[in-house]
């Protein structure tokens, strides 16, 4: 199946939207509702675009493409709709760049950038409305919000955790958590599935924000959590070499085993890799004291103990407990080194318990 996109030709599958096919093919497309965990929404219009043969402009996040199809994504009307947007909601909000934590990393400035907008035409003034800090790990700054739905989408349909949603009516719509408790008194689990999905800096984490790191100045390292063995991938953000936050990896997230979500754990649980008390290096016990030794060292005097008891007790005296903490390989190895080379059964694994 084939469309043609601002004069290109582009290859798309049955299902898919226009929205899809163009940033399949590496067309930019603007949309602020509009994700690939939660789906099309067709409610902020940020993606609206010119199908040749149909009426009005039409939502690229909803529209499903068909063979032959000719699409505009850069005329005169679809552009001053899309600036229409931009600036109602640059108008609406208390969108401060230069000191939002989401500052070149959010959709919204982004869309503003490519469509040339430095400032609104005009202000609704409005009163700040104070943060929500009550979450140990997550701020809400209603201010900066929206109303893109994704968040909502997300907790409701993705997480399945149910304490998102719109409330109100008109100016006064806002997003809630439950019947509009603050979020460290609500139901809130603190996945940070909606910090994830945000596209703007209404929902951010807690952490960096304390710690002043924006997004952009960190490295993403894709890990594997090693909180359990589901094998959820993770980006782990750092800075100047060390831990400052951690999201889920969304690319192909559909084919990740997490898909492109987090537990509390993997999201909140990893800033003990720079913990003063861990260990970094193996203990050897040496006249009743515990000291620094290299791994080979470790290793030599694991081994000799282990062959020690084997040779005085028998096999049977050594037994093995593996855990659901790492991979199912390193679990067979470990199975395989106790049955086949000490020669006993005597391994079991805390995931059976």
């Amino acid at each position: 199946m084939h469309l043609t996109i601002d004069g290109r030709v582009v290859e798309a599958v049955p299902g898919q939207t226009v929205l899809e096919a163009a940033r399949a093919a590496g067309i930019y497309i603007p949309a602020l509702c509009y994700h690939p965990k939660t789906g099309k929404a067709g409610r902020c219009r940020a993606c609206v675009v010119e199908v040749e043969g149909l009426r009005g402009l039409k939502e690229s996040c909803a529209l499903l493409v068909k063979d032959g199809m000719v699409v505009r994504t850069d005329t005169p009307k679809v552009l001053q709709t899309r600036r229409m947007i931009v600036e109602l909601l640059l108008s609406e909000g208390h969108h401060n760049c230069i000191s939002c934590q989401s500052n070149a990393d959010c959709e919204l400035q982004e869309m503003a950038y490519h469509l040339g907008i430095e400032r609104p035409s005009y202000l609704v003034e409005s009163l700040p409305t104070p943060k929500d800090m009550s979450s140990g790990g997550i701020v809400r700054d209603s201010d900066k919000c929206i109303q893109c739905g994704r968040c909502v989408v997300a907790c409701q349909h993705g997480v399945v955790n149910q304490v998102l949603s719109f409330a109100y009516r008109g100016s006064h719509a806002q997003v809630v958590c439950d019947d509009d408790q603050p979020m460290g008194e609500s139901t809130c689990v603190q996945c940070g599935e909606c910090v994830q999905v945000c596209p703007v800096g209404a929902l951010v984490l807690k952490q960096p924000l304390e710690n002043k790191i924006r997004p952009h100045e960190t490295t993403a390292t894709k890990v594997t959590c090693p909180y359990c063995g589901v094998g959820c991938q993770i980006d782990l953000h750092t800075k100047d070499n060390r831990y400052a936050f951690a999201m889920a990896h969304e690319g192909q997230w559909d084919r990740q085993p997490n898909k492109g979500m987090l537990c509390v754990k993997g999201r909140f649980g990893l800033d003990y890799i720079d913990s003063p008390d861990r260990l970094r290096s193996p203990l050897v016990r040496k006249k009743g004291k515990l000291e620094k030794a290299s791994w080979d060292e470790a290793l030599d005097v694991v081994a000799k103990g282990l062959k020690a008891i084997q040779e005085k007790h028998g096999p049977d005296a050594v037994g093995f407990f593996t855990s659901a903490k790492v991979s199912n390989e390193e679990n067979y190895a470990l199975q395989r080194f106790g049955r086949a080379l000490i020669g006993t059964n005597n391994i079991d694994h805390c995931a059976r318990l």
